[in-house]
């Protein structure tokens, strides 16, 4: 699997930052009590991290607003996933067990204030691109939703050969692609837009390895690598 930034996104967005971790060999089954503790740990640090500032206002959050504004969607309807897991845990919801990787990520990112998420391996069809939505996309049914719909012309999408696998860039994910018990193979991605450094996206990428590779089984393997203007593109 390849994974590449496409140049129509990198021309409208040079400080992307697109960080991977490639894990294969996953037991993804179970609920490990470390995941639940990260998970309740970075729920009651949540408050300070935004320190009375409202959370369309903290750099981190405002950052994916204005990307989002960039190829037309609106953050007030459409919010980055960070900012939708924030906004909800700081209105007293506490994030629920769903699997082991899907448990790490969203931790890691109510702990850093940056989107993440990840796939299936097994259910991609080909190579993904963090494209723009071109006028024939087919339908795509997200997490959640009834019925399939096309990405709008012009959204930042990842695509594989099938079709999107998550639109708005990180709003929300494709059911087919989705992370469940039975996952032995994913990618997952931590995202960054300035005012984040790549130092930091790389350190909250190797703490996400981290994890992974200590609670997802004594088999698996992870690679990571970050993607940039200057490092458009990588094969695991």
């Amino acid at each position: 699997m390849r994974l590449t930034i496409r140049p129509g996104v990198l021309e409208l967005f040079p400080e992307a930052l697109v960080g991977l971790a490639i894990a294969t060999n996953v037991d993804n089954s179970g609920e490990d009590p470390k995941d639940a503790a990260d998970l309740r740990r970075a729920e009651a640090g949540l408050a300070g991290l935004f320190a009375g500032i409202p959370p369309a206002e903290h750099p981190r959050i405002a950052a994916w607003r204005e990307t989002y504004r960039r190829f037309g969607a609106k953050p007030k309807d459409h919010p980055s996933s960070v900012e939708n897991l924030a906004r909800r845990v700081l209105k007293g919801w506490a994030v629920p067990h769903v699997n082991r990787l899907v448990d790490i990520y969203n931790a890691i990112s109510l702990e850093t204030l940056l989107p993440a998420g990840g796939e299936d391996l097994d259910a991609i069809d080909g190579d993904i691109e963090l494209t723009l939505a071109s006028e024939s996309e087919p339908p795509v049914r997200l997490l959640g939703e009834p019925e399939a719909r096309p990405p709008k012309p012009g959204e930042v999408i990842y695509r594989d050969r099938a079709g999107a696998i998550c639109r708005r860039w990180n709003w929300k994910e494709a059911d087919r692609t989705k992370l469940t018990p039975g996952t032995r193979n994913a990618v997952l991605v931590v995202e960054a837009m300035p005012p984040v450094t790549p130092d930091e996206l790389a350190t909250a990428l190797e703490e996400l390895a981290k994890r992974v590779r200590e609670r997802c089984g004594t088999t698996v393997a992870v690679v990571t690598a970050v993607l940039s203007r200057e490092r458009p593109g990588f094969e695991g």
